[in-house]
């Protein structure tokens, strides 16, 4: 067929290499596709690209001409009866995420009404962190790229050293036990010394596993399937791409008075009503000169942490010339020196205990702010906590109070997580704000939803509001389901937890077990080679005894870790989590997050036949250990955002049903 050369070859923008038709595709010359891939990474990346990265896409280039040359043949003209035309399909080479520096998939194709994403791979084995990547590629187009919401994505992973005759699919046993996935007829399974025969388990992004001779018959394939209108390649190139930013980013981004992107999870989980219902309630504080109290709730990952920050955000940013109003308090000190450590400043985000310090007891100081936003707030310390750190008998919700006595209108905004006490002091959780609420001369106004409304019979009313409660974890891009498989396990409901932990794998969220700590660790730096912003490293509980294996989680050593760079520095950095070097535990990770943790199970809880069961703590003075090593892998197991990988040492995972399965 001869080709159309005639046709303009898009190429220099800032999001991708080469973007173009497969006419214009097979008009060009290799040279130039070099040269064009080669401006762009050096304005993405910032220096020429290394003799490898120039290697693969000459690969690339080669096996999809020889891939397009077949397609477009005389022999397939049957695609015409199904409104195909190959010679217009279009090619975007290094398509580069935005807002997500690092990521691009290799190539894209826009084959009429279907997008296929073809990740290459210089390998005859498809290891499973190639797999994930091309999974993850296509489930963060279907849910962030405005232009690809409705329409059939396909993730394809090219081997460009297999000699595969026939396409195979990802089979995901969850097992991680070998890093490599052996291409075989039919479906692949990843190594396992566990001889059982897994289920397959479709997913909505099923990878493909080809080699360069069966790429043009699986492209044909799965242009087929999809019969809509056909994509037009400019308005798919221009759409908007809104991803979840993480945490710490998403600070960064409000505080340098950028807008967020239009996260469509966020807004479908309601955030923004939240921060306008805290809004409203300020503006009534202040316009009647009273003291109120709002508690959001929600579970972990659902955004409260976010909420808190805008909020503080659009008060401290005033427009009334009244100075400094709101003042974002966590108890969570790795958390405050993340943030502070991201933002480059200590004024916005601050220290509960610090703040306490300054204006508690029975002092007569009085903060500018009349708004301040406790994180965490459940975890409060109670009065023998505080009499013993800070030498006065009032409890930090007391505290807060008293303190917002002193002024002529005031909102406490406490944000409250579910079941995640783990410290000392905090046990007492929600039940102190109602008594501390009983203990002042001045009334307060309650703000909650409704499931809170029976805890605050001392308010001098109480405003129920939904949107308060927050329900959807943000966390885990699409698995909403995280932190119920977390309940379901820590319950000891192991059947369940299994049944869900399928349905979370389906949609993407991916879920390891292995007791080959470095094959874990293989498989993360491998997923997110080249992506900067990318963050993952390893979780232990501080109690795990894992010293002899390499992952020291004790006071000794985590003391030294500085969480700042830990979570915010480049994976290249030294202190970076990404070195996969330093350890770590619930104290440090509590209310931020990983794209990809190892959460190292220890030997502090295991599983006795019938419940989970922890060492017995003579020592402790917490009024229920065993509930505190639970919260503990509750923390650790809910950090992630694409997945997690557990790792046990051999002898601990025997015991585990967490690593058979989930079967009792």
């Amino acid at each position: 067929m001869p080709v159309d050369d005639s046709e303009a070859t898009v190429t220099g923008s800032p999001n991708w290499g080469w973007s173009g038709s497969v006419s214009a595709f097979l008009g060009s010359e290799e040279s130039g596709f070099i040269e064009a891939l080669t401006a762009h990474h050096h304005r993405c990346m910032g220096m020429p690209p290394d003799a490898g990265q120039v290697t693969a896409w000459r690969n690339e280039y080669r096996v999809l001409r020889a891939c397009f040359s077949r397609i477009v043949a005389p022999t397939h003209s049957p695609l015409h009866s199904h409104g195909l035309d190959p010679v217009a399909w279009h090619l975007i080479f290094e398509y580069e995420l935005p807002r997500e520096r690092g990521r691009r998939p290799d190539v894209v194709v826009l084959t009429g009404a279907q997008v296929a994403v073809l990740e290459f791979k210089d390998a005859e084995l498809a290891l499973s962190a190639y797999v994930d990547q091309a999974a993850a590629y296509a489930r963060d187009l279907a849910e962030y790229h405005a232009a690809s919401h409705d329409r059939l994505i396909d993730p394809v992973l090219v081997l460009t050293r297999s000699d595969l005759r026939e396409p195979a699919h990802r089979d995901s046993d969850g097992l991680l036990s070998g890093s490599e996935v052996e291409l075989v007829t039919g479906l692949p399974s990843k190594r396992s010394s566990d001889p059982r025969p897994e289920a397959s388990r479709p997913s909505p992004y099923q990878v493909t596993i080809t080699g360069p001779s069966s790429l043009s018959e699986v492209l044909l394939s799965l242009a087929v399937r999809a019969p809509a209108e056909p994509i037009d390649a400019d308005k798919w190139l221009a759409a908007d791409y809104d991803p979840l930013p993480s945490l710490v980013n998403a600070a960064r981004l409000i505080f340098a008075h950028e807008e967020l992107p239009h996260i469509r999870r966020a807004h479908s989980a309601g955030i923004p009503e939240t921060v306008d219902q805290l809004i409203r309630a300020a503006e009534e504080a202040r316009d009647r000169r009273e003291h109120h109290l709002a508690l959001v709730t929600g579970v972990p990952g659902s955004g409260k942490t976010l909420v808190g920050l805008q909020f503080v955000y659009q008060n401290h940013f005033n427009d009334r010339g009244s100075g400094r109003t709101a003042v974002f308090l966590s108890g969570n000190g790795p958390l405050v020196d993340v943030l502070q450590y991201a933002l480059k400043s200590t004024i916005f985000v601050q220290d509960v205990h610090g703040f306490l310090k300054q204006y508690g007891g029975d002092g007569r100081r009085v903060p500018e702010e009349h708004i301040w936003v406790y994180d965490e707030a459940q975890r409060a310390w109670d009065a023998s906590r505080v009499r013993e750190k800070r030498g006065h008998g009032y409890s930090e919700p007391e505290d807060f109070l008293r303190i917002g006595a002193r002024k002529p209108w005031a909102l406490m905004v406490g944000l409250i997580g579910e079941g995640q006490e783990i410290h000392l002091g905090e046990e007492a959780g929600l039940r102190q704000w109602n008594d501390a609420i009983a203990r002042m001369d001045e009334p307060w106004v309650v703000h909650c939803p409704d499931k809170l409304a029976d805890l605050f019979p001392a308010a001098t009313r109480v405003e129920l509001n939904d949107y308060l409660d927050l329900t959807i974890s943000l966390r885990s891009h699409v698995a909403e389901d995280v932190q119920r498989w977390v309940e379901l396990l820590l319950a000891g409901q192991l059947e369940s937890a299994g049944s869900l932990m399928e349905d979370l794998e389906r949609q993407g969220f991916d879920i390891y077990r292995t007791n080959d700590l470095e094959t874990a660790k293989a498989y993360v730096r491998e997923r997110y080679a080249g992506q900067h912003d990318k963050r993952y490293g390893l979780l232990a509980s501080s109690k795990a005894k894992l010293e002899d294996y390499g992952v020291d989680s004790g006071w000794h050593a985590t003391r030294r870790l500085r969480v700042g760079p830990w979570f915010y520095d480049h994976p290249d950095e030294p202190r970076s989590c990404c070195q996969l070097e330093e350890v770590a535990t619930e104290f440090q990770c509590q209310g931020l997050e990983l794209d990809f943790p190892i959460v190292c199970w220890g030997r502090d809880l295991w599983w006795d036949g019938e419940q989970w069961a922890s060492p017995p703590a003579r020592r402790s003075k917490a009024k229920d250990p065993h509930q505190l090593r639970l919260n503990s892998y509750r923390v650790l197991l809910t950090r992630g955002r694409d997945g997690v990988v557990l790792w046990a040492p051999h002898e601990a995972a025997a015991s585990n049903p967490v690593f058979h399965g989930l079967s009792s």
